[in-house]
């Protein structure tokens, strides 16, 4: 069920991309439910789509790891992007 976090963050970062509409709030909801959808063809593969574990909090804490690993490479997209711009904003001038 490690797939449950970032789907739930997916829906929370959708509602926040939908008051701030920016392309950086759209790649991390982007990037949430592509884990989500990773995850949960992982799960279908496997024969344990609705399967609850017995060491379920095991799980959600993956889905929390997996969450904080995808924030972790959005913040390191955006400053790499941010960096790209600004070095092309320096070659333009």
């Amino acid at each position: 069920m490690c797939y449950v976090v970032p789907l739930v963050a997916g829906a929370v970062s959708t509602v926040v991309w939908r008051k701030n509409k920016t392309i950086h709030m759209w790649w991390l909801v982007l990037m949430f439910y592509g884990a989500g959808l990773f995850g949960f063809i992982d799960h279908l593969w496997n024969g344990e789509l609705f399967v609850i574990s017995e060491n379920w909090i095991k799980d959600i804490a993956l889905g929390f790891v997996i969450s904080l690993a995808i924030l972790a490479a959005w913040k390191i997209i955006l400053v790499l992007s941010e960096k790209r711009a600004l070095v092309n904003a320096c070659i333009k001038a």
